[in-house]
């Protein structure tokens, strides 16, 4: 069986964030990682690696040349080969136009079975998988905490408020994994050697066959109209205790309307 991995090269969470003119995000001036979220669908796809279940690991990523950080993280932590999808024409591409070039990409792997984390962890959207598996016309089972593949079938665990449901889907098939299915690895340090020499190829859109007006600013189906900094936060109330703390927190409490 043949596992497809999704994989986002997205800025650290702790970097102050720089927008262009354009209102993208200058990823160039900040440093950036594999998305925390997508460890634990890459944590998956090696679990199945190892049991057994899945003969090859293939990851697919879009974005610039430092998207090859991403890359060579997750093929450190186990995987066979990896597909970076590098246009300049990509710049501001949406997610629609995102789950179009990845969906394209996909078609080309011949994978039974995409992972993907269930959001990246710059955008938080959680919507681009659900959509590459719309394009691909394959069931999308999402947010699952376990993952296991009998034969032609893969089965999910998934949380709700209320109980712990179990779904099943005929492959090939997509699933989404949160945080809460397994603890992803580190990478060794065999590993990250071994990781250097793994083959990673670079794709441009005119090798999946699409026009650069499908994709970008310009074929973006949602615009970012405005950026504005998020205001600072303002200082807490301290309220030292001198005998009265407790009347004072009850009208504090209920000056702002949080009794």
């Amino acid at each position: 069986m043949k596992i497809a991995v999704l994989i986002k090269y997205v800025p650290e969470a702790t970097a102050t964030w720089r927008f262009a003119d354009d209102r993208t995000v200058d990823r160039a001036s900040v440093d950036g990682r594999l998305s925390e979220l997508d460890e634990y669908a890459v944590e998956q796809a090696v679990r199945l690696a190892e049991a057994g279940v899945a003969t090859e690991i293939t990851y697919l990523t879009m974005g610039p040349a430092r998207a090859v950080e991403a890359v060579r993280k997750a093929l450190a932590m186990g995987g066979d080969r990896a597909v970076h999808i590098l246009d300049d024409a990509l710049h501001g591409t949406d997610a629609v136009g995102t789950s179009l070039v990845l969906a394209a990409a996909l078609r080309r792997t011949d994978a039974d079975l995409i992972i993907c984390g269930m959001a990246s962890t710059d955008a938080e959207m959680a919507v681009v998988p659900v959509m590459v598996a719309d394009r691909l016309g394959l069931p999308a089972l999402v947010n699952a905490t376990a993952v296991r593949v009998d034969c032609d079938t893969v089965t999910v665990e998934r949380d709700t408020d209320d109980a712990t449901e179990e779904v099943a889907a005929p492959l090939p098939a997509l699933v989404t994994v949160t945080d809460r299915s397994g603890e992803a690895r580190y990478p060794s340090f065999k590993g990250i050697v071994a990781a250097k020499r793994k083959p990673v190829t670079t794709r441009s859109l005119a090798d999946l066959e699409i026009a650069a007006g499908q994709v970008g600013a310009a074929g973006a189906a949602t615009e970012v109209r405005a950026v504005r900094p998020r205001p600072p936060r303002e200082a807490g109330t301290v309220i030292t205790d001198e005998g009265d703390a407790a009347v004072r927190l009850a009208d504090f409490l209920a000056a702002n309307k949080l009794l």
